[in-house]
């Protein structure tokens, strides 16, 4: 009888204790509390998020996010501010969004594998996985890899997709980006693979008339969006708005979204996509979801 009762009051414990357990502070919870979002991720990476040559971190995910400061500080009334941590491997990245540990990585490649462990908000760049070679020395197929040094970065999606299509090809395992492309003029490796537009904002650094990004078709392609921590719909509304009233912006050709977006992947940016092309990519994120119009709703103040 006493074992009963024993074990029906560890029950009864249990059960009491299940809504505080349960209870975990969600990101607007902690962000109207701290007034911080915390931010992660490279800061090497052109034309997302890197250091300048004044040492401002700075680049196309660096203006989003000034923007998502902007829409959560207009929804809780109160200003709020960034903290930014660098996080070169996505490997740790991943798990500091899954625990909570970070609210917010942004300039990250969407995979289904990911989607298991964090949420992703609207992408608000579409890239793939091609190679960063010599003019004129690689075509970039898979039978051109053969017995190639190939310089990825470890347990990336360009590492796994060498993999797949030539595993006769050599992985130069790199530590990130800027090692990547001294590897490739130094002659250590004979391609890099990885994300289009990173690599070619990477170039721009050496002599970017000597090398080309092959094959004209990316070997894979996604969205390259914001991941944040599961359940968290509070937040991840008010990313979407942000990055949705971007991309309207930029449809629309509002001078403010137009600058922004052209100064990184534009027509005058660092890395030069057809305007046409990015607007036929935002049209078909936004047909997704809904249209934000920029009139007569409130946006977030400067």
């Amino acid at each position: 009888m006493l074992k009963k009762l024993s074990i029906a009051f560890l029950g009864l414990t249990f059960a009491l204790a299940l809504p505080t357990m349960a209870k975990a502070e969600t990101v607007m919870e902690r962000i109207a509390r701290t007034r911080v979002i915390r931010m992660a991720g490279s800061s090497d990476v052109i034309p997302y998020s890197y250091f300048n040559e004044k040492n401002q971190l700075v680049g196309y995910s660096i203006d989003l996010i000034s923007l998502i400061e902007q829409e959560v500080s207009r929804f809780l009334g109160k200003p709020v501010k960034v903290d930014f941590q660098s996080v070169r491997k996505i490997s740790e990245l991943i798990p500091k969004v899954a625990y909570g540990q970070v609210d917010i990585a942004c300039n990250t490649q969407f995979t289904w594998e990911r989607e298991n462990f964090v949420d992703f908000s609207l992408p608000y760049s579409l890239s793939g996985i091609r190679l960063l070679a010599k003019k004129g020395s690689l075509k970039g197929d898979a039978a051109s890899l053969v017995g190639k040094k190939v310089a990825v970065l470890p347990n990336s999606l360009g590492e796994k997709l060498i993999k797949s299509i030539q595993p006769q090809a050599t992985l130069v395992k790199v530590s990130g980006v800027n090692q990547a492309i001294e590897a490739l003029v130094s002659g250590k490796a004979d391609a890099i693979a990885g994300d289009t537009v990173v690599l070619a904002g990477a170039i721009q650094k050496s002599n970017p008339s000597d090398y080309e990004v092959v094959p004209a078709q990316p070997l894979a392609r996604y969205g390259v969006g914001c991941m944040i921590p599961e359940d968290n719909s509070s937040f991840r509304n008010l990313v979407n708005q942000s990055i949705a009233r971007m991309l309207q912006g930029y449809l629309d050709d509002d001078p403010k979204y137009s600058a922004m977006v052209n100064k990184w992947v534009g027509s005058q940016g660092i890395v030069d996509l057809p305007t046409e092309l990015i607007k036929a990519y935002f049209q078909s994120v936004l047909f997704s979801y809904e249209e934000i119009p920029l009139t007569g709703v409130p946006a977030p103040s400067e």
